[in-house]
């Protein structure tokens, strides 16, 4: 899918391609930043990473041991907080990969461990040392988040990962105490219900982590239109896991619109905070537009905003853009605009494509009013706080509101 060119680009950063910059930058972010030296050579047909053309990233050379004693060092000097894991790999000026694939990612996991005091966090799906991952999960108990990513075990795993490791080699990962979370999702009757029967038969602890995936730009027709077959086959899945009663935790984040359903209730006591008068005008993304004017209709003016930036199915606010909402103003001299639309990776007061608050209110003579009470923190509560698949099954699916939720219609 085309994106039209942007009305408001961020300055150039690197533009001395200075690649320790980018390290240092990820690193005060949290991020442990390996590089593989390329593009990610497993090519997922789902990936969200196919199309960053939106941001200015850098690619750094493949990482040596000179780069990993400068890494190391550098996050050793940082204060420990307990409650913190770092991620493997940086991801907000670098494209991710799966390190695993990285010849020494396990020996420089293991040093981590080893010579830090701090916790790690990774994504994979599944290029890992077994049983080395397991020594290393028993070894260091507590410090390890190893999200794995399964996506998928069944017959559309050739299509959606035909470089991924065999599923063999992924129930090995299974088995044992590494793996914290897996995530997989529906694709079609009979997907994710056998994953969550077949992972919970070898791995009864891990939590497991579905829903449906959301195309955006860059994912291919024929993987798109697989996406959004499991949107409509999610109900049914779902209440299949639901009647199986498995003893692992059953989680469900799936699209924006269901998140925005199950936390209707907390964004309706968030609104009505905000003190709004009739005549301001709020920016919002189309699941919270929904809810609000289910609930606080004419309360005040509501301006939808689409994710026109990641293109495709995407619906959350967090992930506007000041472009997208550039876009949308007509005669607006004054906007509301929730806090979390410039918080991100790039810096304070700036979207995810690196344009800051002061270059949108320059170039659109726009006056913001920000909603600091609608911030990151916030959303990534509402988030997790009602992503349980009971909650989906219940509170969602069983919810006479439901449909009417589903069909209101939003503005051109």
């Amino acid at each position: 899918m085309s994106r039209p060119l942007p009305l408001l680009q961020a300055a150039p950063i690197f533009q001395k391609g200075d690649y320790r910059e980018v390290l240092l930058r990820e690193m005060d972010a949290g991020k442990i930043p390996l590089s593989l030296g390329k593009g990610c050579p497993v090519k997922c047909e789902f990936c969200y990473e196919l199309d960053h053309s939106y941001r200015e990233t850098l690619d750094p050379p493949k990482t040596s041991d000179e780069d990993w004693k400068f890494i190391l060092d550098y996050i050793n000097k940082k204060p420990t907080d307990p409650l913190q894991f770092w991620c493997l790999g940086g991801n907000e000026y670098m494209e991710w990969t799966d390190l695993f694939l990285h010849p020494k990612a396990m020996e420089w996991v293991e040093d981590f461990l080893k010579y830090t005091d701090k916790n790690i966090q990774f994504f994979t799906v599944g290029f890992v040392h077994v049983p080395k991952i397991h020594q290393l999960a028993a070894q260091y108990p507590g410090r390890i988040n190893f999200e794995l990513s399964v996506i998928t075990l069944g017959s559309y795993r050739q299509q959606l990962m035909p470089h991924a490791p065999s599923v063999k080699h992924v129930l090995k990962v299974l088995d044992g105490p590494a793996v914290s979370s897996a995530n997989f999702y529906s694709f079609d009757h009979h997907t994710m219900s056998e994953d969550a029967r077949t992972i919970s038969a070898v791995n009864k602890s891990c939590v497991l982590w579905m829903g449906c995936l959301t195309p955006v730009n860059g994912i291919k027709p024929d993987t798109a239109a697989l996406m959004r077959r499991g949107r409509t086959t999610l109900p049914d899945e779902a209440r299949r896991i639901y009647d199986m009663a498995l003893p692992n935790s059953t989680t469900i984040h799936t699209e924006a619109s269901i998140t925005a359903f199950l936390n209707r209730r907390r964004i309706v006591t968030a609104f009505d905070s905000l003190e709004l008068e009739k005549k301001d005008t709020v920016v919002v993304a189309k699941s919270v537009h929904r809810i609000l004017s289910m609930f606080r209709k004419h309360r005040a003016r509501l301006l939808y905003v689409p994710n026109a930036t990641l293109g495709g199915d995407s619906d959350c606010t967090v992930l506007l853009t000041f472009d997208d909402i550039a876009r949308r103003i007509t005669t607006e001299k004054v906007l509301h605009i929730p806090k979390c639309v410039m918080q991100s990776g790039r810096g304070m007061d700036t979207d995810i494509a690196g344009v800051t608050l002061e270059q949108f209110m320059r170039k659109t003579g726009v006056r913001v009013k920000v909603l600091h009470k609608i911030n990151t923190q916030f959303a990534n509560r509402l988030l997790y706080r009602n992503g349980h698949l009971k909650n989906y099954v219940e509170d969602y699916l069983g919810n006479p509101l439901t449909q009417q939720y589903e069909t209101l219609p939003i503005p051109a």
